[in-house]
């Protein structure tokens, strides 16, 4: 018979191991010495402990399943329950037991992590959704747009959710996708329907700007000009083609009217302004019969020089006040010199002027023969009230004096 600490042989051949139960048959050896029986079910045990290690390296280092793990356990379990081995099972079946524990652990830390990744998940769907339902709402077309698209991509690398909570929230976000769409796609059949309105309206527009291109009725096709301008703003934006072909078709015409009427406007100014030349020459003319000394001959010569001036034609609008305002000034000196000539030769003037005169002069004289017989009678206050009457007609008579004087009296 051969023994060691976890084992023996006995006479027939039967294999021991002793466990905290007592000792269980391994099995029978018949091909050899008691040492050679007990190597070999040691060997078998050695092997279980490898196994083991690897399991256990396995759970502790890889993704291994739990239910890979736990298959796995249970067959090395098995084996060491069925006692083909020679050596301390107990401290393998701790082992395996241990195994458990920790495989039991990191499936629950995995089922946490799970539900973790689950909760963050449908947090992060929400968020996507509660965003694509805002900007559902959004008349930025194209941010809006291209947000939403972001938030598809987002959406595809999220975990999946239960299937119910997953399609629930999915439909939410396709259904605020769908009426950003719906919205921008109405928008843009409105925007067309705008522009083709405004493409009709501005073909009318060009139509009647080339119909006027040719005009020399300068003021009235320049201002119809303005309004089709105003008119064009008013319609608003067509196709950006139609836009581009009309608008070149519509200042093409403007630029046709407005360069003949530059041509003949130029024409025109430098006329003007050979006209002021002549008109500034002839004002000077007249400034020289000013102060009046003759009248006649100055009256005369004013004629002459005005009938040469309603000869010259028109002169430039800005200088036009102030080259006829000379004119007008010597024209007015002629007037005043005429009725200062009036007054002095007008005999009935002259005699009304000499009549009121010494009516006035015999008032004064009377007046102050009233006060000095006032004052000699001690009457001040009489006196002091005919002599502001007395100031009155003294103010009157010195303007008769003066108009007298005119008339050379």
């Amino acid at each position: 018979m051969s023994s060691d600490p976890w084992g023996r042989v006995d006479e027939t051949g039967t294999v021991y191991v002793r466990t905290a139960e007592g000792e269980q048959v391994v099995g029978s050896w018949q091909a050899g010495s008691p040492e050679e029986a007990l190597a070999y079910f040691e060997r078998k045990y050695e092997g279980l402990v490898v196994e083991i290690g690897l399991l256990e390296r396995r759970v502790k280092t890889t993704d291994l399943s739990s239910k890979d793990a736990t298959t796995a356990i249970e067959h090395l379990r098995g084996q060491v329950d069925e006692h083909h081995a020679v050596g301390d099972l107990e401290a393998l079946r701790k082992r395996l037991d241990a195994l458990v524990a920790t495989v039991d652990s990191r499936r629950e830390e995995r089922k946490a992590q799970r539900a973790k990744q689950t909760d963050e998940a449908r947090h992060a769907k929400e968020a996507l959704v509660t965003e694509a339902e805002e900007l559902a709402q959004s008349d930025q077309w194209r941010s809006a747009g291209e947000r939403l698209r972001a938030l598809v991509d987002t959406w595809k690398g999220l975990p999946r959710l239960d299937r119910k909570s997953d399609d629930e929230l999915w439909h939410r976000f396709s259904h605020a996708r769908s009426a950003f769409s719906k919205r921008r796609k109405a928008h843009f059949a409105a925007l067309d329907a705008q522009r083709e309105d405004a493409r009709k309206a501005k073909e009318k527009l060009v139509a009647e700007a080339e119909s006027l291109s040719g005009s020399t009725d300068w003021g009235d096709t320049a201002a119809r000009y303005r309004e089709l301008m105003t008119e064009w703003k008013a319609a608003g934006r067509a196709q950006r083609e139609a836009e581009d072909d009309l608008w070149n078709r519509f200042r093409g015409a403007q630029d046709v009217f407005f360069a003949a009427r530059g041509e003949v406007f130029a024409e025109r100014d430098a006329e003007q302004t050979e006209n002021l030349k002549i008109k500034e020459d002839l004002a000077t003319e007249a400034e020289r019969l000013v102060p009046v000394t003759d009248l006649k001959a100055a009256r005369a010569a004013f004629r002459a020089l005005n009938e040469r001036w309603e000869a010259v034609g028109h002169v430039p609008r800005d200088a036009r006040p102030k080259v006829e305002g000379r004119m007008h000034a010597v024209e007015r000196a002629l007037q005043e010199s005429e009725e200062n000539e009036w007054r002095r030769t007008n005999p009935e003037a002259r005699a009304r002027a000499a009549g009121l005169t010494g009516q006035l002069q015999g008032a004064v004289d009377k007046l102050r023969t009233q006060i000095d017989a006032a004052r000699a009678a001690g009457n001040n206050a009489k006196a002091d009230k005919l002599v502001k009457e007395l100031e009155g007609r003294q103010a009157l008579l010195d303007q008769a004096l003066k108009g007298l004087q005119e008339f050379g009296g």
